[in-house]
């Protein structure tokens, strides 16, 4: 088995280490990913300038650009075969309900999932980055599951790994995403210059966060695996605004 691992955390980060580490065995291991942290950059592609892949003396390559152009650019441009697998990860910090559409991690699996490629997007469930091997460990056994029974078509696959030690995990639960309140205002400061300064403000609490959703099944301790989709279209308000735009 074929599997590209990408991420948004850059090359370097831990978490890519260790995925790359837990599914070495598992095939052939290639990995695409940003030369730095490209957190926060969804799903945007690269089109204003040429981008550069280069190789690290670890095997892996690194592009000056963002996560999907890193997939985008291995499986329609580097790599001489198709993958079978996009494994994106191991995030530091979770990627749960609003903050799927924000996420480079997301979105790398995204990319390779419109390329046709089976793909998922893994994540841990907390900042701090104590056990990166139960995330590793989580999907190298998804993988595995995988190469025994694929599915009939491709599929994107959110995973949110408590960070906990694998033994107390509960197990894993197929949720939907759950949703957060309005974000956090935005921080703002003065440059040493004078000149006003702006931070995006932190994500806000959970809101829709009871049983079934990927932000409960994660704070009792089980891995959460939500199934996406990409058709944004808003069926149940198809026929209102029709009629909206429907002269009178």
């Amino acid at each position: 088995m074929r599997i590209l691992l990408s991420n948004d955390d850059g090359y370097l980060a831990p978490g890519l280490v260790q995925l790359a580490a837990s599914l070495a065995d598992q095939g052939e291991i290639i990995v695409v990913a940003p030369e730095r942290n490209r957190s926060g950059a969804s799903n945007s592609l690269t089109l204003d300038r040429p981008l550069n892949l280069r190789h690290a003396a670890n095997g892996y390559m690194y592009v000056n650009g963002t996560p999907t152009d890193c997939v985008h650019l291995a499986v329609t441009g580097v790599l001489e075969h198709q993958p079978d697998m996009v494994v994106s990860g191991i995030n530091l910090g979770a990627n749960m309900g609003d903050d799927t559409i924000y996420s480079g991690t997301v979105a790398a699996a995204t990319e390779g999932y419109l390329l046709g490629v089976p793909s998922i997007a893994i994540s841990l469930g907390s900042f701090e980055g104590r056990h990166f091997a139960t995330a590793g460990r989580v999907a190298r056994e998804l993988v595995q599951r995988f190469s025994r029974s694929s599915f009939a078509e491709p599929v994107l696959l959110n995973v949110n790994v408590p960070d906990i030690p694998y033994a107390e995990l509960r197990g894993i639960q197929v949720t939907r995403l759950g949703r957060r309140h309005k974000a956090e205002p935005a921080v703002k400061s003065v440059s040493p210059r004078g000149e006003t300064l702006y931070w995006i403000g932190a994500a806000g609490p959970a809101a829709d966060a009871g049983e079934g959703t990927d932000f409960y099944a994660v704070e009792h301790g089980w891995v959460s695996v939500t199934p996406l989709q990409i058709d944004l279209t808003h069926g149940a308000q198809l026929a209102g605004v029709r009629r909206w735009l429907d002269p009178e």
